[in-house]
This record gives structure tokens, C-alpha cells and sequence, in this order.
């Protein structure tokens, strides 16, 4: 979530938004698969629409809008109304007004042109308990002869800004793609909704019975003033975003606070555009996972072969996917690893994907070693299996480019 989910993509997904780490031919019908995938992701806890509120893309946010609970669009929000004349959105102006030394009027005049939208209330809410995750379902959405496909000519329009972005950031080219690719099928699919209705509805009508309501609305509250504070710096409209359910917009779905704090001006044309330029889309994803981060060289995670009893397999699952023990440690827990894992420096975690619930006929979990680095995927979107999914797109995308027909 840059995005939460959240917002408009794979996210959020997004977001679109849990705790950190806790457990998304034809074109249509590739729109159709990212669909499906990212309902699942609706049921893993990412970090845009339902995560703490912290700088982060829209990614989780954007993430569930493309799951089967988002297929709501804005059209079918006809008892819509707007906050004009509504005593908490003028109460809220007048906040925002008097901590930004803006004009009382202006800001009144947007927030009330707003709409509250009834389905973004419903997509916003957690998903519903006994919905079991699938990593095999879940990576079959997003790693896929059409995404790959599309990837490849994406990578291939924009190799040199690529190659640029790598140079200039550390970040490889591959996780950028992987990234672009998941959240918004490399922008064809960045999101319909009012940005200002959406996060107007979030910030002044966010369901009471969210388990996090009051921390959820405070922190979308946040980012309706960004967007206001967005639009004043580049002289756009408020009414003229556009993008997830949660507010996230553009290619990589970024929320208004990741876009003011992370994106950059790569293709040098003096202002900054997420919405229709590649080379600021790219150079932003990459700038985002460097200041989460990123260290240049290092993996994001290895294979591991699980001997763990239940009372180690639980001490190696307590920390979620925040790396915590050295290589010697895991494997003592009954994580064994080959090289060069068992050399790997830093802390790992042992990160769980579960594919279904096994008393339905679902198989046994999946399990890899996640490093520092792939902690740091999942801080664009607050799920591990939004984080494998990036990484072995991006993956899949090179391994096309280099050798094509490999990935297939």
C-alpha cells in the first residue's frame, strides 16, 4: 500500500494495508485472474487498507480492491451522497484548515463535494473468518503466461529507465517489474474510484465494527489531507484522482502520503506523475524499497527443508515474517538449509504459506527462509504472499527476457 491494498492493485491492496507480516488469451480475462488472486489476498493481512497506520504504498490497500469483494465498482454507489453540509466533514475541514494555514473555505468546499460511498464501507471491512488461504491459488493468479507476458514488454519498453532505476537505487529491475506487474497489470488497471470519495468515507464514515476502527480512520484521515495537500503542490483538482477503494493511485498504486514522501521525478520533466509516466513509476518503486531498506545483493529468501517439532516450529513462526534468528539458530529449530543459506549473514525467518485448509482437501503449507530483503517487499504490502508473488513474477519476467520461452 505506498499502497494498502490495498488501494487499487494486488494488492490491497494496497492496498490497502493486522500487524506487520501477518498471517493479490485476452486482456480481460488476465484482469479477470487478478481478480480472483487478489480476493485471496483480501484474506491475508496486508498493510494497506487494514494495516498500522505507517508511510506505505497503497499496495495492500489497492490489493483487495481486485478481489472478489471489490467487485463493487463506483457505479453502484447510487444512494451515494455528498458531505456538504455534514457537521463532522466541516468540523474535520476546519481541523485540517487551522494545522495547514489553508483556507478554511477551500478545504470545506472539497471535503464537502465529496461522496460517501457505501461500497467502499463494505470492501474496507476485514474479511470474512474461515476463509482459507492458498499460496498455490494465490501465485497462480500473478505468475501466469499473460502477466509474464505483458511484463516482458513492459521491461522491454522501459529497459533503459530500468537499468537507470537499478544503477541509481540498488533495487533490481526485476523486483520493480515484479511490483508494477502485480499491483496494476503495468497500469492498466490502476483503479475508477473518486480518490477524494473514498478516502472522504474513510475518514468520516469507517465502519465501527473494524477491531482497529479508530486507529484505521485516523490514519485515512491522514491521507485525505495529503491528498488535499497533493493536489494544492501540483494544481490539480481534488475531484480529479483517481484510483483504488482505499485511495491508492497510480502504476504503483502509492497512497497520497507515500507519493509525497517517496516518488520521484525519474523521467526529469520537472514534476512528478505516477498516473501516465513509466520512468516516474519506476524510479519511485525503487526509491521506496531502497528508503524501506533494500540492501543491494542480498537475497530474499532460500529454500528450507522443515524437520521442526511442534514446539520449535512454533518458536521458529512466534516472530511472523520479521527476521530473528541467525542461520545457525534456525537450523537448530529444525529449519535446515543448504548453501548458501546456511552461510546467509543476517537474520531470517521462516515464513508459512499455507494452500488451503488440509481437513478440505488443501495441502500441507509451504515454507521458505525470508531474509531482511524480503521483509522489505512486505513493506509495500503488508503479506508474505504478496511479497513471493512480486519476487517470482519479476523473477519470471527476467527469466523470459533472457531466455524466452523459459518461464512457460
Amino acid at each position: 500500500m505506498a499502497c494498502a491494498t490495498s488501494a487499487g492493485s494486488a494488492a490491497s491492496p494496497t492496498n490497502l494495508r493486522p500487524t506487520a507480516g501477518r498471517r493479490g488469451q485476452t486482456i480481460g480475462q488476465a484482469l479477470s485472474l487478478t481478480a480472483l488472486g487478489l480476493a485471496l489476498l483480501a484474506a491475508t493481512p496486508v498493510a494497506n487498507a487494514s494495516a498500522a497506520p505507517q508511510d506505505r504504498t497503497g499496495q495492500l490497500v489497492a490489493s483487495a480492491q481486485h478481489g472478489k469483494r471489490a467487485k463493487a465498482t463506483p457505479r453502484a454507489d447510487q444512494e451515494a451522497t455528498r458531505y456538504a453540509g455534514n457537521a463532522a466533514a466541516q468540523a474535520l475541514a476546519a481541523e485540517i484548515a487551522q494545522r495547514r494555514g489553508w483556507e478554511q473555505d477551500w478545504v470545506a468546499h472539497w471535503i464537502g463535494q465529496a461522496q460517501q460511498l457505501p461500497s467502499v464501507m463494505r470492501l474496507i471491512a476485514p474479511a470474512q473468518p474461515g476463509m482459507a488461504k492458498n499460496w498455490a491459488a494465490y501465485r497462480a493468479r500473478f505468475v501466469e503466461p499473460i502477466r509474464i507476458e505483458a511484463g516482458l514488454r513492459f521491461w522491454q519498453a522501459q529497459r533503459e529507465t530500468l537499468e537507470r532505476a537499478e544503477a541509481s537505487y540498488g533495487v533490481p529491475a526485476w523486483l520493480i517489474v515484479g511490483i508494477i506487474g502485480v499491483e496494476t497489470l503495468y497500469g492498466r488497471h490502476t483503479g475508477n474510484y473518486r480518490v477524494l470519495d473514498a478516502l472522504a468515507t474513510l475518514s468520516l464514515d469507517f465502519p465501527e465494527t473494524h477491531p482497529r476502527a479508530a486507529e484505521r480512520q485516523a490514519y485515512f484521515r491522514g491521507e485525505l489531507e495529503t491528498l488535499l495537500q497533493l493536489s494544492r503542490e501540483q494544481g490539480v483538482s481534488p475531484d480529479a484522482w483517481r484510483g483504488s477503494y482505499a485511495g491508492a493511485m497510480g502504476l504503483p498504486q502509492f497512497m497520497p502520503s507515500s507519493w509525497t514522501r517517496h516518488a520521484v521525478d525519474f523521467d526529469g520533466d520537472g514534476r512528478i506523475d505516477l498516473r501516465t509516466s513509466a520512468a516516474d513509476a519506476i524510479g519511485s518503486v525503487a526509491n521506496y524499497m531502497q528508503q524501506h531498506g533494500w540492501r543491494s545483493g542480498m537475497a530474499t529468501h532460500y529454500p528450507v527443508r522443515l524437520e521442526a517439532g511442534s514446539e520449535d516450529l512454533a518458536t521458529l513462526l512466534a516472530p511472523d515474517i520479521k527476521p530473528s534468528f541467525d542461520a545457525a539458530r534456525f537450523q537448530a529449530l529444525g529449519a535446515r538449509l543448504e548453501q548458501p543459506a546456511s552461510e546467509h549473514a543476517g537474520p531470517l525467518a521462516l515464513v508459512e504459506l499455507r494452500n488451503g485448509d488440509p481437513l478440505q482437501g488443501g495441502s500441507a503449507p509451504s515454507y521458505v527462509a525470508g531474509t531482511e530483503n524480503f521483509y522489505v517487499v512486505t513493506r509495500y504490502n503488508w503479506s508474505s504472499y504478496y511479497a513471493l508473488a512480486v519476487i517470482e513474477l519479476g523473477q519470471a519476467v527476467q527469466a523470459e527476457l533472457t531466455d524466452p520461452g523459459a518461464a512457460r
